[in-house]
C-alpha cells in the first residue's frame, strides 16, 4: 500500500488534521501564560505559585510523553491522538469554572497527562504515512502547528481577557479546540503501515536508561533542560513587568508580543543551515550568546529596547533548540524515538522547574533578579556544549 505522497487529496488531510493537532495541542499548554499575573490577584498567590499554572501542566506533560509513545505502539497511533484531543479540549473549558487556585491546578495536571497524546506520537505517525520525498514539508507543517498555536493560545486569551474575563477566555480556547478535534478524529486517514507491537515496559526502561548513560546525549538533555527554563522563565515573569508602572500595558498589548515567535521560524531554519557550514556547536554558541544578549536588553527601561530584546531572545532560542533537538537524532543509535523523549522531558522539565524559581527571583529582585537568574542558567550551556565537542562520536556520519 502506498504511502501519502504530497500532491493527493490523503496528504492535504494528513497535513491540515496534524497542523490542527498542533494548534490546539499548543494553545492549550500555554494559554494560562499571559494570566499569570491575573491569577496572583484572583486567587491571591504570589508570582511563582502562580506560574504553577504552567509548570504543572508541562511537568506531567514531560513524564507522560515517556510512556504514551510506547503506548500508541501497542494501541494504534490516531485513536490515542484523537482521544488526546478531545478530552483535552473538555477539560480546558471544565478548567474555565475552576472555583479555587487548587481546583485550577487540578484540571492543569490533568490535562498535561491528556495532552502528550498528540506530541508523543504525531512524528511516529508521519514518518510511518508519508513517503520520504514528501516527508520534509509534512513535519514543517506539523511544527508550524506548534509554534503559531502557541503564539495564537497566548494572544487570544490575553485579548478576551481584556474584554471580558480568563474564565471566557479559556472558555472559548475550549470551544475552538473542541471543533477543531472533531475535524482532526474526521480527516486525520487511518494508519495504512502501523503495525501493533506488544508492549514491552522492560525494554523500554532499558533504552531510557541506556541513553541517560551516554555523555554526549546527557548534555544534550541538561542543554535542552537550560534552553527551555530560561525561556519560559522570560516569558513568564516579561507579563508581570509591562502590566506594572511605567508601562501600564494592556493584558490584550502583552499578548500580542508574543507574535515575536515568528522570528523563531527562521532563525530555527537558519541556524540548521548555518550548522552544515561551521559545525553544531559553534552555531549552538552563537544561540546562546544570542539569548545572552536580547536577556540583556530587556534591562533596559525603554519600552523599545525591551521588545527588541524578547525578539532578540526567542530567534536565539529556536535557533539553539533546533541544532540542540536535531543533535539527539544524530547521536543516539537506536531507539530513536526514546532519545527524543527524553530530551523533551528535560525540556518541559526545564519549563517546569525553572520557570516556576524565576518567580522568586521576581518576588525578591523583579525584573533584574529575572534576568540574573536567566543569564546564569544559559552560562551554564557553554560549558555543557564544550564538553560536547571532546566526547568521541559514535558513529561516523556524526
Amino acid at each position: 500500500m502506498e504511502k501519502l505522497q504530497q500532491g493527493t487529496t490523503a496528504f492535504r488531510k494528513a497535513n491540515f488534521a496534524l497542523f490542527a493537532g498542533g494548534f490546539i495541542t499548543f494553545s492549550i499548554l500555554y494559554d494560562v501564560q499571559p494570566l499569570l499575573p491575573i491569577f496572583t490577584k484572583e486567587f491571591n498567590v504570589t508570582a511563582a505559585t502562580g506560574s504553577l499554572t504552567l509548570s504543572v501542566t508541562t511537568f506531567t506533560l514531560a513524564i507522560s510523553m515517556l510512556f504514551i509513545s510506547s503506548l500508541s505502539e501497542a494501541w494504534g497511533r490516531k485513536p490515542i491522538m484523537s482521544a488526546s484531543l478531545l478530552l483535552s479540549s473538555l477539560i480546558v473549558i471544565f478548567t474555565a469554572f475552576s472555583p479555587t487556585f487548587s481546583s485550577l491546578l487540578g484540571f492543569r495536571v490533568l490535562q498535561g497527562m491528556v495532552l502528550a497524546g498528540l506530541p508523543a506520537i504525531a512524528m511516529a505517525y508521519l514518518g510511518e504515512e508519508v513517503e520520504p520525498r514528501s516527508l520534509g514539508i509534512a513535519m514543517g507543517i506539523y511544527i508550524s502547528g506548534n509554534s503559531i498555536g502557541g503564539m495564537a493560545g497566548r494572544i487570544i486569551t490575553g485579548s478576551i481577557t481584556d474584554l471580558f474575563s480568563w474564565r471566557i477566555a479559556m472558555g472559548s480556547i475550549g470551544f475552538i479546540s473542541l471543533i477543531l478535534s472533531i475535524w482532526f478524529w474526521f480527516h486525520l486517514p487511518n494508519s495504512r503501515h502501523f503495525t501493533p507491537k506488544p508492549l514491552e515496559l522492560k525494554a523500554l526502561s532499558k533504552s531510557l536508561v541506556g541513553h541517560l548513560k551516554d555523555p554526549a546525549l546527557l548534555c544534550l538533555f541538561c542543554i535542552a533542560f537550560i534552553l527551555m527554563g530560561s525561556f519560559v522563565t522570560l516569558y513568564n515573569y516579561i507579563g508581570f513587568e509591562l502590566l506594572a508602572p511605567p508601562y501600564h500595558l494592556s493584558q490584550t498589548i502583552v499578548g500580542w508580543i508574543f507574535i515575536v515567535y515568528l522570528t523563531g521560524t527562521f532563525s530555527s531554519t537558519w541556524m540548521g543551515r548555518l550548522s552544515d557550514t561551521l559545525g553544531r556547536q559553534k552555531v549552538l554558541w552563537i544561540g546562546l550568546v544570542i539569548m545572552v544578549t536580547g536577556a540583556l536588553l530587556t534591562l533596559f527601561a525603554l519600552l523599545l529596547f525591551k521588545i527588541i530584546g524578547i525578539a532578540v531572545f526567542t530567534f536565539g532560542f529556536f535557533g539553539a533548540h533546533s541544532i540542540a533537538s536535531s543533535w539527539v537524532g544524530r547521536r543516539a543509535r537506536e531507539a530513536k524515538a526514546q532519545a527524543s523523549s527524553l530530551y523533551l522531558f528535560f525540556y518541559y522539565s526545564g519549563s517546569s522547574i525553572a520557570g516556576t524559581a524565576g518567580g522568586f527571583f521576581w518576588s525578591k529582585f523583579g525584573w533584574e533578579g529575572v534576568i540574573g537568574f536567566i543569564v546564569c542558567l544559559l552560562l551554564l550551556a557553554f560549558p555543557l556544549s564544550l564538553k560536547l565537542s571532546s566526547i568521541k562520536p559514535l558513529q561516523a556520519t556524526n
